[in-house]
């Protein structure tokens, strides 16, 4: 029996990492699916804020990523409206599957250019959740009024990663709207038990989130320059906002002498899971996470976890895992801090073997791996 083709389309894709959680949600997916489903990616030739193509891809071709994921890179001279339709039309899929809600050319396109006949999911990849509506507000409610005005996702099926995400979805789009729910799925590539941590000395905090206002890097810093004791702070991510990095870098140059906050560039998706183990805690204060990949690859670390309260991933104290914030309040932020800096190791360890302990319990849960074979199971 031949296996269903779905063809994702999405502005970023692999080799690609600066554009975060969307790609890496599609690699896991699309490893942990490899026996079920053949796939077919329509994306750009370059990264996301990058000029240059992949050197190791062929550009408006389709490339063999394994053999059961073929993905054609569209160039910037390239990316059309006819340029995608020829290509959609060129291929044979059973279902169609659409990243994201504000893309004009992978997200919105697609809808008018898809056939009919074919079913649609569009993963709406926390982009309507309230959280992303303080990044161009005005313009998302006007494509959104329009979007209904016209039945855009009359015929659609959407995918939520969560009942939260769900339910955002039925507010900006419809009470009626079609919806599936599949958690996103984790790296694989990971059975390895815990090495038993230790805390360092000073005490070893990193942050690995793109340079935004939407991921708190600045209310980080602020934060962390308040701490009493000794500690470090490396952050890895690309910078999305000159302007905002030019703010962080002037609270950078008034560090007192027992902090110190380094930024690292970005990381390479794939070197993530060993860089956490150089640490003690993740943190990332965001406006909000959809998931958020690198604080369950924390969690699979062994490394207890400082995030704010608008994440999926919640009431983190009580489980002994970490702490999941209001970021209304720098100072109570600081508290926390200076909190795991005094942390003993015997304490240490204990939540850094529930962190992973806690992980594992949610990748090795059978209803995950059903739950995205389901999403793909359509009439």
């Amino acid at each position: 029996m031949s296996k269903k083709k779905i063809l994702i389309t999405i502005d970023w894709f692999l080799p690609g990492t600066k554009s975060g959680g969307p790609v890496r949600s599609y690699a896991n997916m699309i490893a942990h699916l490899a026996s079920y489903y053949d796939f077919y990616i329509i994306t750009r030739d370059t990264d996301y804020c990058s000029d240059q193509p992949y050197n190791s891809i062929e550009s408006n071709a389709w490339n063999t990523l394994s053999n059961n994921t073929q993905v054609y890179y569209i160039s910037k001279d390239q990316l059309t409206k006819k340029t995608l339709k020829a290509v959609i039309s060129n291929i044979s899929f059973d279902i169609a599957y659409i990243n994201g809600i504000y893309s004009w050319y992978f997200s919105i396109l697609p809808l008018f250019l898809l056939p009919k006949s074919k079913p649609v999911i569009v993963a709406a990849r926390g982009m309507l959740n309230p959280q992303a509506f303080s990044v161009k507000p005005f313009k998302k409610h006007v494509f959104l009024f329009i979007a209904k005005l016209i039945g855009v996702y009359k015929h659609v099926i959407f995918h939520a990663t969560n009942q939260d995400e769900a339910n955002h979805i039925k507010n900006r789009i419809s009470v009626n709207a079609s919806i599936r729910i599949a958690p996103n799925l984790p790296r694989i590539s990971r059975d390895k038990n815990l090495t038993k941590r230790s805390k360092h000395e000073p005490t070893r905090f990193v942050c690995i989130a793109r340079i935004s206002v939407e991921k708190g890097t600045l209310k980080m810093i602020r934060a962390f320059k308040q701490i009493k004791e000794k500690a470090v702070l490396d952050v890895f991510g690309p910078i999305y906002d000159d302007s905002y990095w030019t703010l962080c870098k002037k609270e950078l140059a008034d560090l007192p002498s027992n902090i110190s906050i380094n930024y690292r560039g970005v990381l390479p998706s794939e070197e993530v899971p060993e860089v956490l183990t150089d640490y003690d805690f993740f943190v990332l204060l965001s406006e909000g996470e959809n998931f958020g990949h690198a604080i369950l690859e924390a969690f699979l670390s062994g490394c207890p976890v400082i995030i704010s309260n608008k994440t999926p991933w919640k009431d983190l104290e009580n489980k002994g895992v970490g702490y999941d914030i209001e970021l209304s309040h720098i100072k109570k932020i600081t508290t926390i801090f200076d909190q795991v800096i005094e942390m003993s190791q015997m304490e240490y360890q204990k939540q850094s073997l529930n962190a992973f302990n806690f992980s594992k319990t949610f990748v090795n849960d059978p209803k995950l791996l059903q739950a995205n074979l389901d999403l793909f199971e359509l009439k």
